[in-house]
């Protein structure tokens, strides 16, 4: 407007002539740039507040859409959850419409094993398996030599009705993943799971896969019928991963591998193997395995992150299982929104280094549960399937049972020479290769004369085979005294074999035999727990062993044993200082005023002057502590608890040929203890007394038919 005027006035003044033109000229456009100029700073003042207003104005409105959109987010996640457990919910329904597995149909579940360790955790998974279960099973265990003897000697003692076990050795599977760089704990066995398809046989089509750090909490058929639910090519049945370890949250720069969302945890997988063989699944994951390592160098998770990476490329392989079938207790997991009640859980899964340390609002729920599993006494669970037992499997059993009678006195002595006990080899880590002299002292033992092994270790630095007899629960009490003790935890040449308890006798030539058949030395030292050996008498009876050349030579060398009754003993260092003790009355030849035939034919006045072997002839009732070579014959198993179980092995060796000579410098000394449980029965009960004269007289005509005519002697002299 102002510029207008300012034109309209210029054409008046020229018309006019009033003024020189050029003057004005120059007048009205400097005057005019002044204001433009002006005009304009007045309007970039107002322009920029009206920018910091706006500004202002839309942090404001993000505030509060920041708010909403939060606010919805979470209604979006509760959403989710709800939808989610609707889904449980329904896929639960849809699988609790399905018909039962048939009670008869075999359930076949694979388990990686391997070690010392995990022996004894796979045993507390099968014991929950077996507690629910109402069909057959068939275990199939890809395991390492040391593993297949333990759990092969335990399956076969346990004698679980309608249970099959077999092996495949982890080192001919080794070759197939050992190429996969892995830093989880569980090392390249860790890495197996992957193989079972070609590994187990072509003829089975499905199996389940368990970690050994499970527990069940129901009957796994109910898994096992989710199969039925499978579709197209699903092949794989996962529960999704209960961390965010896949979503690479766990901490600055953490790069997981490939997963679909939150990816699977591999303790529990349904395998339709028949599936993933026709779709080359070993070809399949082996390929996605070698192109990820180029990138991320190993696996953190071992089996599972190739697993996740598999069906991250392939998700129409992936059936996803309910959550409650593995419940994983570990870090940073969310397992509390898998269940809300303790009838929820079906699979709890110790997926932690930590195991029963971890952290959980559950957890002392889910310890009791594991720990009751744990020392549950496992010949509870020796029970038929009604309806599915193989009668030839019990028929061998039910013959030798049923040639016995109630009204026979000693029936259950009878009954329980056919015993057949639980029994876990090697329950501690052992490592130990034997020398070509070697000798194993071979010793069994009750919970009761526990606090002896530390002793017996500080007096015997060689191998040691030693049984013990104990229930679920004292195994455990067992395990973690050896653990506290730093003297056990420093050996690991002692075999430790838990031989579980069942019955009212103490089957004490079954631990003998248990004890002997692990020795791997070529020379036993057969004493008893409750004896300490003269310091260095592991050294000393190298060398007798090999002077005397008792693995050609039928000889037996006997260590002259001695007693104590105090309990705090200063122990003699040399055969001098023991024969000074002998005089002054602080030890005594032993059991010389109970039992001296046992031992007289030792000659112990002899001994005290001798500097060399010498040789002594067998008598009646005789039993020393011998040193001989490993293969001799096995104790007799009929005798139990007190009387006549070592007497009888010694008489075996004589009938054999074997000579006894007695070793002039060594020396054992039997400790002081209450009397056992089956000692004062044996002195309590005159029917205990009456059968062990008639087990001795059964097993003396049996030597006779055995040997033969050199065999008539221990009639003779009865």
């Amino acid at each position: 407007m102002f510029v207008r005027l300012r034109k309209r006035s210029l054409a008046v003044l020229l018309v006019a002539g009033a003024v020189p033109v050029m003057f004005m000229l120059y007048f009205i456009f400097t005057t005019e740039d002044v204001v433009s100029n002006h005009d304009r700073i007045l309007e970039a003042d107002v322009l920029e507040s009206k920018i910091v207003q706006r500004l202002r104005d839309t942090e404001n409105q993000n505030i509060v859409l920041r708010k909403e959109l939060s606010q919805t987010q979470n209604q979006l996640l509760r959403l989710q959850m709800t939808l989610a457990a609707a889904n449980e919910s329904t896929k639960m329904k849809c699988l609790n419409a399905e018909p039962d597995v048939p009670k008869c149909e075999l359930i076949h579940v694979a388990i990686v094993c391997a070690g010392h360790n995990a022996t004894r955790d796979v045993v507390t998974l099968i014991k929950s398996v077996l507690f629910y279960r109402r069909n057959p099973l068939h275990f199939h265990f890809i395991s390492d030599p040391i593993a297949q003897l333990i759990l092969s000697k335990l399956f076969e003692t346990w004698s679980v009705a309608e249970v099959q076990y077999s092996f495949y050795p982890a080192d001919s599977i080794k070759p197939d993943v050992t190429w996969i760089p892995n830093r989880h704990y569980s090392g390249v066995y860790g890495l197996m799971k992957l193989t079972l398809p070609k590994t187990l046989p072509l003829n089975l089509e499905k199996v389940i896969v368990l970690d050994t750090d499970v527990t069940f909490a129901t009957d796994i058929a109910e898994l096992w019928k989710i199969f039925r639910v499978f579709k197209g090519k699903q092949a794989i049945g996962l529960v999704e991963n209960q961390s965010d370890w896949y979503l690479g949250k766990l901490w600055k720069n953490h790069q997981p591998w490939p997963a679909l969302g939150r990816g699977f945890n591999t303790g529990v997988i349904l395998l339709e193997l028949k599936m993933l063989r026709e779709l080359s699944w070993m070809q399949m994951w082996r390929l996605i395995a070698e192109k990820e390592l180029m990138t991320m160098l190993y696996v953190s998770l071992a089996d599972q992150d190739i697993f996740n990476t598999v069906l991250k490329q392939h998700p129409y392989l992936v059936y996803r299982l309910p959550c409650q079938w593995n419940v994983q207790l570990s870090e940073n997991t969310r397992s509390e929104q898998c269940y809300s009640e303790a009838s929820d859980l079906k699979v709890i899964h110790w997926n932690s280094p930590m195991k029963l340390k971890v952290k959980n609002k559950h957890v002392e729920f889910f310890r009791n549960m594991y720990l009751t599993f744990l020392e549950y006494d496992g010949n509870l669970l020796r029970r038929e399937l009604f309806g599915c037992t193989n009668a030839d499997d019990t028929a061998h059993g039910q013959d030798l049972l049923s040639e016995l009678t109630d009204d026979d006195d000693c029936y259950d002595f009878r009954r329980e020479r056919e015993m057949t006990h639980r029994t876990h080899l090697y329950y501690l880590d052992y490592s130990y290769e034997p020398q070509s002299d070697d000798v194993t002292l071979v010793a069994q033992l009750s919970m009761d004369r526990l606090q002896m092994l530390e002793m017996i270790c500080r007096h015997w630095e060689g191998p040691i085979s030693i049984a013990l007899y104990m229930s679920d629960a004292e195994a455990q009490q067992f395990l973690r005294y050896a653990i506290g003790s730093e003297t056990l935890m420093s050996r690991k040449n002692i075999g430790y074999h838990i031989v579980y308890r069942e019955g009212q006798f103490y089957p004490v030539n079954y631990l003998r035999n248990t004890a002997l058949q692990q020795v791997k030395s070529p020379f036993v030292f057969l004493s008893d727990i409750d004896f300490l050996p003269m310091y260095g008498l592991y050294e000393y009876l190298k060398k007798a062993a090999s002077m005397m050349d008792i693995s050609h030579e039928k000889k037996a060398l006997v260590v002259p044993a001695f007693e104590t009754q105090r309990y705090r003993l200063e122990f003699p260092k040399s055969k001098a200082e023991l024969l000074s003790m002998l005089d002054m009355g602080t030890l005594f030849t032993f059991r010389y005023h109970v039992w001296a035939k046992g031992h007289a034919p030792t000659n112990f006045a002899k001994w005290g002057t001798a500097t060399t072997p010498y040789k002594v002839e067998w008598e009646l009732d005789f039993e020393p502590y011998v040193v001989v070579r490993r293969d001799i014959p096995s104790f007799d198993q009929r005798f139990l608890g007190f009387g006549w179980n070592k007497v009888s092995h010694i008489m075996e060796l004589d009938a054999q040929g074997f000579e006894f000579v007695v070793l002039p410098n060594a020396f054992i000394i039997h400790m002081p203890h209450a009397p056992s449980f089956d000692i004062a029965k044996f002195r309590s009960s005159s029917v205990y007394r009456k059968c062990l004269k008639i087990l001795k007289g059964e097993f003396q005509r049996d030597l006779s038919k055995k040997y033969g005519i050199k065999a008539l002697k221990y009639l003779s002299v009865e």
